[in-house]
């Protein structure tokens, strides 16, 4: 190695001098001690430059269905793996450094991955995985939808406003839809935690702000209070609607599971 860089399986940094594997088709770079946790097969159509610091969820959506980061898959997995007992999970706060520090690798890696089993602290995981989402140019439901969400969430009949939602879910983005979709049935499988305290009330106040975000990228103050506990409505009606209608977006095989 001349020019250190990170492995791709670690994400710890190969330092000057030191022995490395390479592969020739991907260009994935690994330690010595990483290539048992090597990925068996070479996808040399993954994205191994890095991803912008800000950009719309497209950006960083693969090429084929279901259209959702391998930052969020790898995420949600790492947290169902080993936070489904944790108390507080999405709530409690990560180490904001560390936060910081992984969404930093995590964007600088592209499409090969370092491993999140490494960090100790799952709350880091689900700080990172916020962070991200949050740090996207506009929310998932977008600014030109933002309105109809708000509106369909007031509405009174619960089968009018479920219908209502289901419409103006198929007419986000492709990505936006497929990764609000995986999004919620992770939700659902912690809600479902009772070891997690986070129910359906907990988790839309977490991730209102997050995921409905505003209808402009500059909200007033004003706006801005107004607007918070209408987030919260969007995202606990949407986590009131059948499974299956998510699941028909993500496929029942992918919905947790990281590619290769």
């Amino acid at each position: 190695v001349i020019r250190p860089e990170p492995c791709g399986v670690c994400g710890s940094r190969i330092r000057f001098g030191k022995a490395a594997i390479k592969c020739r088709q991907c260009q994935l770079l690994l330690h010595l001690k990483c290539r048992e946790q090597c990925p068996s097969l070479c996808m040399p159509q993954l994205r191994h430059h890095a991803w912008p610091h800000a950009g719309v969820l497209a950006d960083f959506a693969p090429h084929t269905p279901p259209l959702v980061p391998l930052l969020v898959v790898q995420c949600v997995t790492e947290v169902e793996k080993r936070g489904l007992t944790e108390t507080g999970l999405y709530r409690v706060p990560g180490a904001e450094q560390l936060v910081r520090e992984w969404k930093r690798r995590l964007l600088q890696a592209g499409g090969v991955l370092p491993a999140l089993s490494s960090v100790s602290d799952i709350h880091v995981v689900c700080g990172v995985l916020k962070d991200f989402l949050r740090g996207l140019k506009e929310p998932l439901v977008t600014f030109s939808l933002h309105p109809a969400f708000l509106q369909a969430a007031d509405i009174p009949d619960d089968a009018a406003c479920s219908t209502a939602l289901c419409q103006l879910v198929n007419k986000l983005p492709p990505a936006n839809r497929d990764t609000l979709a995986f999004l919620m049935l992770h939700l659902l499988r912690v809600s479902n935690s009772l070891d997690c305290k986070m129910d359906v009330f907990n988790l839309s106040r977490v991730f209102g702000p997050t995921l409905v975000g505003h209808s402009s990228a500059n909200p007033t103050p004003l706006v801005i209070m107004e607007d918070t506990p209408r987030q919260c409505k969007v995202v606990a009606r949407l986590l009131s609607l059948p499974p299956d209608f998510w699941k028909g977006f993500v496929g029942v095989k992918q919905e947790n599971q990281v590619p290769v």
